[in-house]
């Protein structure tokens, strides 16, 4: 008898055995990453737990139509031929969620977050990428070595139902019908997250239910979950923190109503350095308490310029990504939930700095070394008023020659000395930003500056001292232009990156970037013990220019506000980070996190309930983010 019920029932003993190999194939995943990012990450039974949910449903959305296949009650199919097809498919989809769990194990320490559907629109102009996977493959060996491993084992372990003829067929194909049945309810709750009606289906932001910082959220869920969960989904849900629109207004506007300077507006030029992955962790005169005081940096040319610059001791990016910068910087908009860039809300109606200076009068260009329309920046550029585009195209047409690095754009050096000739045959004022591109990886120098910049402890730190040095000459041939007095020069990076140091490992240090603001005829030399981000680039210069009109932006003129009234706002993972007032507090859209004091460094103590600023910095966050999903959504990013 028990011969027999084995017999009928091997096809569902056989899907049970072969999706609990698929767990343990989730698992060696999800231990591949953390090994990947210890640095950055915590592995907790929390963690474990939390993955088995987010696990259940990417392996059921994924072998939904191997469990139909094996189950479906026709004993017809019970032939060697229809089982070596199931076997393919099987280890086929469960082959490549494991590659993109292990690829995106090498992609986490950019980003800090698990890869959405919004990286194919992302890289979709890039024709560099076959080279740059290569490059990963032979450096992430081992990564390629585990994903043959684990795929031969599960080839070995797969299970394949043993029929024989002496089964009635009838009582099989119930047999059949019957499993089908019962484990379809399964799927359906393992998909959802849950079996209870309350249960809706889980999302990214339910990962951080089971960790107690954002940045370990990535950890609990896995990539396919990640990109399943993201596809078609409405990226803008307007909460109703306040119903009361005046309310709402008298907390946070975006809508700025001009300076009202009474020098009037100062046509002065403005020239934005974006510079690629160049967080505040490599600069030596912003750490000058690192490593108890014996930090020196990557940026010796750097560090000379904000000894005539104002910088903010508290700066912050807006996101994690190239196409977070651009928004950012040039038009007061930060990335909440996904790139701006990337949404339907990149179809609005907005401009930027560029479009708000070129009403009066400035010329405005946009420099990037890179192909034309990589990353979308040339789009980004012509959308927000810049009416000149300076690409690889036309640097490689005005010297005749290439200067690209093989992977991504044109050198640092020599595109900044072709940026600050350009800027010569423009009309003044003029406005113009670049995006530098050599501190990208796969993190090399120029061949004849090997020696002069070596490998360093991490990978990037080599091409930091590159860029700093080409930043370095280009301020110098600057200042030989006779432009160079009346302008206002601004430099960030776009996002941050590698790090070696616990402080910049953390939630928050994950986006710390500098500020730094120069003007050639006041030098300063002042770091501001103030709030600053990349949002309010666009509200301080204009601030700085005496800009009288009415404008929109998500940040604040953070020179002409009280050090009590700055602040910085950041998304992770499925939470706001929100730094104010000595103070980050992490809100999930629905309640607070957790709260740590900005000299926390290491963000150990939560104070949460804690601090009687809690709940304004609550109420002020909310109000920002109604703002944004509501201005994103009705198209009202105009004043």
């Amino acid at each position: 008898m028990r011969q027999w019920l084995t017999k009928i029932w091997s096809p569902l003993l056989a899907v049970l055995w072969n999706l609990l190999l698929v767990y343990l194939v989730y698992q060696i995943a999800r231990l591949a990453y953390y090994w990947e990012n210890a640095a950055y990450l915590s592995y907790s039974w929390d963690v474990f737990c939390g993955g088995l949910l987010f696990d259940t449903s990417a392996i059921l959305y994924t072998n939904v139509l191997y469990v139909v296949l094996m189950l479906f009650p026709l004993h017809w199919k019970e032939n060697k031929r229809y089982h070596q097809v199931c076997k393919w498919l099987f280890v086929l989809v469960n082959s490549i969620a494991l590659a993109v769990n292990l690829a995106d194990s090498v992609y986490f320490r950019y980003t800090m977050r698990r890869t959405t559907t919004t990286v194919f629109e992302e890289f979709s102009n890039e024709g560099n990428l076959g080279s740059i996977i290569g490059v990963e493959f032979l450096s992430h060996w081992y990564l390629v070595l585990l994903f043959a491993v684990v795929v031969f084992a599960l080839w070995k372990c797969y299970a394949i139902p043993s029929l024989q003829k002496k089964v009635v067929w009838w009582q099989y194909d119930i047999a059949c019908l019957l499993s089908l049945l019962l484990i379809a309810p399964f799927c359906v709750a393992g998909m959802r997250g849950g079996f209870t009606t309350a249960v809706r289906p889980i999302t990214l932001s339910n990962a951080n239910q089971y960790v107690e910082r954002p940045t370990d959220a990535a950890l609990v869920l896995n990539t396919p979950f990640s990109l399943i969960r993201s596809i078609g989904k409405s990226v803008f849900v307007i909460p109703q923190y306040f119903d009361n629109e005046r309310e709402l207004e008298a907390i946070y506007s975006p809508i700025h109503t001009g300076g009202t300077g009474a020098s009037g507006f100062l046509p002065k030029n403005v020239v934005v350095l974006i510079v690629e992955s160049f967080g505040r962790e490599y600069i030596g005169a912003l750490n000058k308490d690192l490593e108890g005081g014996r930090y020196k940096g990557y940026t010796p040319c750097v560090d000379s310029l904000i000894a005539k610059s104002t910088t903010f001791r508290y700066s912050f990016c807006n996101g994690r990504k190239s196409i977070d910068g651009m928004p950012s910087i040039l038009s007061s908009i930060p990335m909440f939930i996904e790139p701006f860039i990337l949404t339907p809300a990149s179809m609005n109606d907005y401009t930027g700095l560029a479009g708000i200076l070129g009403a009066e009068g400035y010329e405005t260009a946009f420099f990037h070394g890179a192909q034309n329309g990589s990353m979308g920046f040339q789009a980004f550029a012509q959308k927000t008023g810049f009416q000149h585009y300076y690409g690889r195209t036309e640097y490689e047409a005005a010297k005749g020659t290439s200067d690209f690095d093989g992977t991504w754009a044109i050198w640092d050096e020599p595109f900044l000395q072709y940026y600050a000739e350009e800027m010569g045959k423009m009309r003044q004022p003029f406005m113009t930003a670049v995006f530098t591109a050599s501190s990208h990886h796969p993190f090399v120098v120029p061949e004849k500056y090997k020696t002069q910049f070596p490998e360093e402890h991490l990978a990037i730190q080599k091409c930091i001292r590159y860029t700093d040095m080409a930043i370095g000459k280009f301020l110098e041939a600057a200042s030989r232009q006779p432009w160079y007095e009346n302008t206002i020069f601004v430099l960030t990076s776009d996002h941050t990156n590698m790090s070696d140091h616990a402080e910049y490992q953390t939630d928050l240090g994950g986006f710390c970037s500098p500020i730094m603001i120069f003007e050639p005829s006041n030098p300063t030399g002042e770091i501001q013990d103030k709030v600053a981000q990349q949002i309010d680039i666009l509200p301080t210069i204009l601030g700085m220019l005496g800009y009288d009109k009415p404008y929109f932006g998500f940040g604040i003129d953070v020179l002409n506000t009280p050090k009590e009234d700055t602040w910085a706002v950041n998304y992770l993972n499925g939470v706001y980070q929100y730094v104010k007032n000595g103070y980050v507090l992490q809100f999930d859209g629905t309640q607070t996190h957790a709260v740590y004091r900005l000299d926390d460094h290491l963000m150990q103590h939560n104070l949460k309930g804690k601090i009687k600023e809690q709940r304004k910095m609550e109420r002020e966050l909310k109000a920002i983010i109604q703002q944004y999903m509501s201005r994103m959504r009705e198209n009202r990013l105009l004043p």
